[in-house]
């Protein structure tokens, strides 16, 4: 018996989602981007909106939406493009049924981004037109050709990155320095390229590592900034602690540069991370006039790393905290104000543990005069032996500056460290390829990240090992070069030469003060 077959004609047009014989517009958008603000860009842009505005209005059959744009953006991804953002948000919303743009590279340059807009646009039957490759997404071919042309536009982008890296790279290389000037304190681009000084924001640059050699924590040098009115390097009213210490560790404040202290790691998402040796560095010294010697920039580099090492024991406001040890608890002594609303008004120095515990410390309270009056007779003593101490610290710095053996080790344990980081990799990769004894694999996964740990462990002791053993000699350093401009015995108290040569002053409970300086040598006064 023949069977009976009868076709029921297509109702809905596929492309419009309309009844077939309802003779509704189109909803038409453009999108033009151009990456650039460069003069010959803006006219590209100028020329896209005004072609797909007059494209769209002449046709019929289209109902023209209007040109969604993004200027001097890069495409590389399209989390910061707000005009592509908004017009996929309206499409979503019905408000466009096909969107019109110049090519895939101007829609996006990655491959993910491209395929997912697509793909989320397709699901409500909204349509991509590419002039330049013909495609239309709603079609059988569509998504083939985007997904090849969008790989080629993503290599593009790729490639375009590379050449960008090379010339950064080449330029490191050179010695040309470059800074972020518009957030940069202190300096701007001068007519033959390198950095100028700005007086203004010179003073205060100054101000701050005045301030932190003073005693001064980077959140109170912070703080009175905020006070002060002080705009930041970017322009904002309130200042960061960490704004101050990049301030501070910056070694372009002394006239050199150290080039490529961080790099892309990912073309498409721009992620950058610190340079731990993976790339070469460039330092160039004396490339720019300093607004900060060389010398002092050394003396805070020193504090800077001793206080760091002290954490959150080290919270002074002068040039004595943290260096005025309590003989009977082993505490620093900090700073009091006795009668701080009346005339007799007097700021005297105490262990900070007196009071606390069992037994209070018997360590006697001083003044500032008497430390200052001390310290004056403590280096006259020292001062004696001045010829001698030289010749043993510039022997001392010498060994320490021979750091080899200590660095050979870093670069021995980041070499195992990477070798085993390739060997789990591997391991992971082969058993997500093939079938693998599970127990097996999990043994020696544990083998290997336990040997990793270990390794990492070690590295990171040999690591603070060498900036610990780098702010020894940062010390000592500064220590000799205060000696060597010193040809007598001071008769007042010189706040630098006290900072450059005392490390610590031990006060026990009979008054007695042990002033230790920076080559070990002990003194009472």
């Amino acid at each position: 018996m023949a069977r009976k077959i009868t076709m029921i004609p297509q109702t809905i047009n596929p492309q419009t989602r309309t009844a077939m014989d309802t003779r509704t517009k189109r909803k038409v958008a453009g999108y033009a981007r151009v990456s650039t603000d460069y003069e010959e860009q803006i006219t590209s842009y100028e020329a896209q909106v005004d072609h797909y505005t007059n494209y769209i209005q002449s046709r019929d059959d289209w109902e023209f939406v209007k040109v969604y744009t993004d200027a001097g953006i890069s495409a590389t991804n399209t989390r910061h493009r707000e005009g592509f953002n908004q017009m996929v948000e309206d499409a979503l919303a019905g408000k466009i049924d096909l969107i019109i743009t110049k090519s895939v590279s101007r829609f996006a340059r990655n491959t993910v981004d491209s395929l997912t807009t697509v793909r989320k646009l397709k699901e409500k039957g909204i349509e991509v037109y590419f002039e330049k490759e013909g495609i239309y997404t709603l079609d059988s071919k569509g998504e083939l050709l985007i997904t090849i042309m969008s790989s080629l536009a993503q290599e593009e982008s790729r490639s375009i990155s590379e050449n960008v890296t090379w010339g950064q790279r080449k330029r490191f290389a050179d010695g040309k320095v470059s800074l972020p000037y518009s957030h940069f304190l202190g300096y701007k681009k001068g007519e033959d390229g390198l950095p100028e000084i700005v007086p203004e924001e010179a003073e205060i640059v100054r101000f701050i590592y005045r301030s932190y050699m003073n005693g001064q924590t980077s959140y109170a040098i912070a703080k009175t900034l905020t006070e002060r009115h002080i705009p930041t390097p970017a322009g904002k009213e309130n200042w960061r602690q960490s704004t101050i210490e990049s301030i501070l560790t910056n070694e372009k404040y002394k006239g050199s540069a150290l080039l490529q202290k961080k790099f892309t790691t990912d073309f498409l998402t721009k992620k950058t991370k610190i340079n731990e040796g993976e790339v070469p560095q460039y330092y160039i010294e004396e490339s720019h006039e300093p607004i900060i010697s060389p010398e002092d920039f050394e003396e805070v580099q020193a504090e800077f790393t001793r206080r760091k090492k002290l954490g959150r024991k080290y919270s002074g406001s002068t040039m004595f905290s943290a260096k005025l040890v309590c003989g009977d608890c082993g505490h620093f002594f900090g700073s009091k104000v006795w009668h701080s609303t009346s005339k007799y008004r007097r700021v005297i120095w105490q262990c900070n543990n007196k009071f606390k515990g069992e037994h209070f410390c018997s360590t006697p309270h001083l003044y500032e005069d008497e430390i200052k009056i001390r310290f004056i007779s403590a280096f006259a003593a020292f001062f004696q032996n001045r010829e001698m101490v030289l010749e043993t610290c510039r022997m001392l710095l010498e060994d320490l500056s021979d750091t080899s053996a200590l660095d050979t080790k870093i670069e021995m344990l980041t070499m195992e460290l990477n070798d085993i980081g390739t060997l789990i990799r591997e391991h992971i990769q082969k058993n997500a390829e093939s079938v693998q004894n599970q127990d097996s694999y999990n043994l020696r996964y544990d083998e290997l990240t336990e040997q990793y740990e270990r390794k990492k462990g070690l590295l990171q002791k040999m690591q603070q090992k060498r900036i610990e053993h780098q702010s020894r000699i940062e010390s000592m350093a500064s220590f000799l070069r205060t000696l060597e401009k010193t040809n007598e015995p001071i008769d007042y108290f010189d706040d630098s030469i006290w900072r450059t040569t005392i490390e610590k002053v031990t006060v026990f409970h009979d008054g007695r003060m042990v002033f230790q300086f920076v080559d070990g040598t002990e003194i009472e006064a």
